[in-house]
């Protein structure tokens, strides 16, 4: 389709509320519940259920490579064992249940069964037409699922294709600039747009001292200062990162088109900001303490 040019962080603008939708699940009491009747109780198996049963019934190695700031030891302790509680078939189809109850009680009724819904569905999922399967393993796992009929399920459907083939590329670039899994998170941590290190610590398997350690390795890196803070240099890398990770993921913001990506990125907003008000998310979520 032809487009007038998108603005440089376009993209980018509009990843981020389509990326807070989609993560509201995770925080949902409506996912434990799904996942809990199928037994599956343990919340950071519950994780990785969810996000990995679109690859299958694959094992600890796979996760950890996917998901990329997981510690392994953590991972290999619930997979592949939580397979063998609920085949990936079954969380996928419980996932869907908690995701319609979380959006029906943040968002409202009204605002599920609203023409803007609709209209967001429509433009998030002609973006992911112009995603790419390659190199980009948890895209195209969720690439692979039908899309749901009710518009609002249609939407997070679409915005998780839209966030998992950023995140796909994002980790490639964050491996070329040298970052494992954890120095990645204490960088971004060190941005103050990251999650807390609380958060960290308690939901990816990491130490107090393996974060010190990583924060230690990228001090010698002149990434980061005695005070934990980013140096110019290390400010400079991360923007690096995001700047590639645009580049890797324009392809389906260009073919969406600069008006439609406004557009979009006014009603992914909207539903957004009807989340947080909600509660979605946790109030210490992000930050850098």
């Amino acid at each position: 389709m032809t487009t007038s040019a998108l603005e440089p962080r376009a993209g980018r603008r509009c990843h981020g509320p389509l990326n807070s939708l989609h993560a509201t699940h995770y925080f949902s009491p409506d996912l434990g519940r799904e996942l809990g009747a199928l037994g599956i109780t343990r919340p950071r198996a519950v994780n990785f259920a969810v996000r990995a049963a679109a690859l299958g019934p694959v094992g600890a190695g796979v996760v950890t490579a996917t998901f990329f700031n997981y510690k392994h030891e953590l991972v290999a302790r619930h997979v592949p064992a939580v397979w063998s509680i609920a085949a990936p078939a079954d969380v996928l189809a419980a996932r869907l249940r908690a995701v319609d109850a979380t959006l029906r009680r943040l968002l409202g009724e009204e605002a599920v069964a609203s023409a803007e819904m609709a209209e967001a569905a429509q433009l998030a999922l002609r973006a992911a037409e112009a995603c790419g399967r390659g190199a980009r393993p948890l895209y195209s796992a969720h690439a692979d699922l039908p899309v749901p009929d009710e518009p609002h399920l249609a939407y997070w459907h679409a915005a998780t294709l839209l966030r998992e083939h950023r995140g796909d590329g994002h980790l490639a670039v964050l491996t070329s600039a040298g970052l494992d899994g954890l120095e990645a998170m204490v960088t971004h941590t060190s941005t103050g747009r990251g999650m807390a290190p609380k958060w960290v610590l308690a939901t990816r398997g990491w130490t107090e001292d393996d974060w010190n350690a990583a924060a230690d390795r990228l001090r010698e890196r002149g990434l980061l200062d005695g005070d934990g803070e980013l140096t110019e240099r290390g400010v400079g890398l991360r923007e690096d990162v995001e700047q590639e990770t645009d580049r890797l993921d324009l392809a389906p913001y260009e073919h969406l088109g600069a008006e439609g990506v406004a557009r979009l990125t006014a009603l992914a907003s909207t539903f957004a900001r009807l989340a947080a008000a909600a509660d979605a998310f946790p109030a210490d979520l992000i930050g850098k303490r």
